[in-house]
């Protein structure tokens, strides 16, 4: 193969959310390339070569099985694929430590470092290395200097490439991204392999878009851009708590700030809390990079998000339970959505992870409903399985049930009956809408005691 063809060989070691969407759209953009998606996992790629993909995202099925077996490949073999590519996206996991120095806070790099050692085993000529997992800054100096020290003479060129999509709105985000950031190395061969990224990109995204910036700048905006955003739901939440004190409405609170220029309206919506795979994780790890740079009292700023965050699970349990004449012992309670948002079978770090633990505490008896999440969710809380029953619809889900409470922003929980639910509900009947998608003055009509977060219930008494 020509040194130059080898970089329209484009591999991706990771076939997660990330990964997996991303080669699926670059493969759909850039159809002289051909990229390959390889993962360990025997039953991921055998589920990504089916008609049954792994992951769940609109518009994700139709791109792949468009480009799949013509430009787009998905493998176990590894080496082989490493020896083939010029370009080389890590997407691998990299999840908060759990044992030893930084643990509860710090990414465990220890399946990054891996695939490095992988990539000097395998590589028979030079790479581009480029960083697409959320990594700590300073992350690509440590695997560049694992990788310059193989014994080949190889040279290697490690690039971050951030990936800023949203899980539900994958598709569109890739297509139409707000940004694409690609930081490297202040040299000249830096420089190069940072063009040859550039574009593959500049296929399909305005040049003005594709932000190019030196590698540390990039790993740690990745970081901030997810510790912002957390921060804003933190900070709408706080605002929920003290509007049901006062008698204000968040939903009117959030309009009116939002209006401000320089506020602006996304990202204010009132919820039960955020979850996923980023944004907690992502905020402990710059809690636990200020901390190693001696900035305490800005770690202690990032990390009261998370606080806060963890506080209005336990409020909304608490909400629950005091407005149920205080215990749900023995009382079904239907669980409307488990995956983390709407539009996406995601489970990982789930508020209905917790609520669920903490109502099952309570001794409640728990039926769940999701359209998309029930396989992660039975995973999740096997571990409370006795108090748990899951349903294939929500009507079954919420007969008989005490309480419902919304977790997830699926639409068509927008779009119920909720007349015919509540007929099969016991009485009193609650709803607690944890994400405020319902009409409370329809809902209160119909019979119901409605909670939504951050304004005076509806009751009928």
């Amino acid at each position: 193969m020509k040194k130059e063809e080898k970089f329209k060989e484009i591999l991706c070691i990771g076939a997660g959310y990330v990964g997996g969407p991303t080669m699926a759209v670059i493969a759909a953009k850039c159809p002289d390339y051909n990229v390959t998606v390889a993962d360990i996992d025997a039953r991921r790629i055998a589920a990504w070569n089916s008609d049954l993909l792994p992951i769940y995202e609109p518009g994700l099925d139709e791109i792949v099985k468009r480009t799949r077996g013509k430009n787009l490949f998905f493998t176990t073999d590894i080496s082989s694929a490493i020896k083939r590519c010029g370009i080389i996206f890590v997407s691998v996991n990299t999840p908060t430590k759990t044992f030893g120095e930084g643990a509860g806070k710090a990414a465990d790099l220890q399946f990054w470092e891996k695939t490095a050692r992988a990539i000097i085993e395998d590589a028979e000529d030079d790479k581009i290395v480029v960083e697409k997992s959320t990594l700590p800054v300073r992350t690509a100096e440590l695997m560049h200097r694992i990788l310059q020290s193989n014994t080949k003479g190889l040279s290697f060129e490690v690039l971050s490439n951030p990936e800023f999509l949203a899980e539900g709105t994958a598709i569109r985000d890739l297509e139409s991204p707000d940004r694409v950031l690609i930081g490297a190395m202040e040299t000249d061969s830096g420089r190069i392999a940072m063009e040859k990224v550039f574009d593959i990109y500049a296929r399909w995204v305005p040049r003005d878009r594709i932000l190019t910036t030196n590698v540390w700048s990039s790993e740690l905006s990745k970081l901030v851009a997810n510790a912002m955003l957390a921060q804003r739901i933190s900070s709408i939440n706080s605002i929920s708590a003290l509007c049901e004190k006062t008698d204000a409405d968040v939903n009117e609170v959030a309009s009116a700030i939002g209006m401000d220029s320089r506020i602006g309206p996304k990202f204010l919506k009132a919820g039960v809390g955020f979850g996923g795979s980023c944004f907690k994780k992502d905020i402990l790890n710059l809690v636990y990079i200020c901390d190693h740079y001696g900035l305490g009292e800005v770690a202690r700023y990032w990390e009261q998000v998370i606080l806060l965050n963890d506080y209005q699970n336990r409020r909304f349990v608490n909400r629950i339970i005091r407005s149920m004449f205080n215990t749900v012992a023995n009382k079904k309670i239907a669980l409307f959505g488990f995956a983390f948002k709407a539009d996406t079978g995601d489970t990982r770090e789930s508020p209905a992870i917790y609520i669920s633990r903490l109502l099952a505490e309570e001794r409640a008896n728990l039926a769940i409903y999701d359209p998309k999440a029930i396989p992660n969710a039975k995973k999740d809380i096997a571990d409370i399985a006795s108090s748990v029953e899951f349903h294939e619809d929500p009507y079954s889900c919420a007969k008989s049930a005490h309480a419902i409470a919304i977790i997830t922003d699926w639409s068509e929980f927008r779009t119920l009956d909720y007349q015919k639910i509540y007929q099969s509900m016991t009485k009193p009947a609650f709803i607690f809408d944890g994400r405020n998608i319902l009409d409370k003055h329809k809902m209160h009509n119909i019979g119901f005691n409605i909670y939504s977060l951050g304004s005076r219930p509806l009751t009928t008494s």
